[in-house]
């Protein structure tokens, strides 16, 4: 039964990065990820709760988000037999990453520059937290180039390597506490509330925060701009708020030439070269990251499920 699951679930990963790249996400509010944050909307208002109580009450629905979205991915696996677990469990594991829908919103913020610096604020306001309003053409790029970046682990990373250890229930759950993280994690009126949120989600990109930098340093050294990557990751990768982000950032920013900045909060990298020359190298070395851990992660999956198999345990 191990046997077969580790080789199923190598198929279905490889099946499910070509799920993505073909359809990509149907905008749908009855998309699993909408129904989500619908539900996390309904109970993530701070209003809601005495301010004394929001950390426990967060915390408690926090964990009752996680478990009711994760549930079903659960049910399925174990109940499931093979041939539906292999026609049907890439597209489940398909609603737990975006690989091409984090490209095309960073493409959509590029093109919508073609109409004007405000087109452009209009759009990337989408992607990030900050204010737009005052963003000139080179900051706005920043903030679209930087989304995909730090959503290289959130969005791709992470959610494949939880499934790679803990099958589907694993890429369901993180993508639970990765949303609630993107809708509560906040130095606002959210603070209290999404505290459990925001530390929960630190501590399950941790191991893929640095496994992405590895994979961006694989990427660059043959273009011989690893160095570049580990100087600048060294001394920018802290400035960043959070232990994970930044040194993905200052990694991408490093092996680019480029430099990440959010007015008045950081800047990371070296501005060697504008977005316009080194875009299309952030969007190889994205695609690179993935491709790499895909086929790394399918070959471990195949292989060792094969070695379990041919010996009999």
């Amino acid at each position: 039964m191990v046997p077969a699951g580790l080789v199923s679930a190598a198929i279905v990963l490889f099946a499910a990065l070509v799920v993505d790249r073909l359809i990509g996400d149907p905008h749908s509010r009855y998309h699993p990820v909408a129904l989500l944050g619908s539900f996390i909307g309904w109970w993530g208002k701070p209003l809601l709760y005495p301010p004394g109580l929001q950390r426990l009450i967060g915390t408690g629905l926090w964990a009752v988000t996680v478990i009711l979205f994760t549930l079903p991915f659960l049910l399925f696996s174990l109940l499931a037999p093979w041939y539906a677990c292999l026609l049907i469990a890439p597209f489940l594991l398909k609603c737990c990453f975006a690989w091409r829908s984090l490209e095309e919103h960073t493409f959509a913020v590029v093109d919508a520059l073609r109409d004007g610096v405000e087109s452009g604020r209009e759009k990337v306001m989408m992607l990030v937290s900050r204010d737009t309003a005052q963003l000139d053409r080179e900051h706005i790029l920043s903030a679209g180039y930087e989304s995909m970046t730090e959503n290289l682990t959130d969005s791709i990373i992470s959610p494949l390597c939880f499934f790679c250890v803990f099958g589907l229930p694993g890429a369901a759950a993180f993508r639970a506490v990765n949303t609630m993280d993107a809708m509560l994690g906040y130095r606002d009126e959210r603070e209290r509330l999404g505290w459990c949120a925001a530390r929960m989600d630190d501590i399950c990109n941790y191991i893929p925060a640095r496994i992405t930098v590895l994979l961006l340093l694989i990427w660059f050294l043959p273009k011989r701009t690893a160095g570049d990557a580990v100087r600048v990751m060294l001394r920018d990768g802290k400035k960043r708020p959070g232990f994970n982000g930044g040194i993905v950032m200052a990694a991408m920013a490093g092996g680019t030439g480029i430099r990440f900045e959010k007015p008045g909060v950081y800047t990371i990298g070296d501005s060697k070269r504008t977005f316009d020359e080194a875009g299309s190298d952030i969007l190889a070395a994205t695609r690179a990251a993935t491709l790499i851990f895909g086929a790394v992660a399918f070959c471990a999956l195949f292989l060792l499920g094969t070695m379990i198999n041919s010996t009999g345990i």
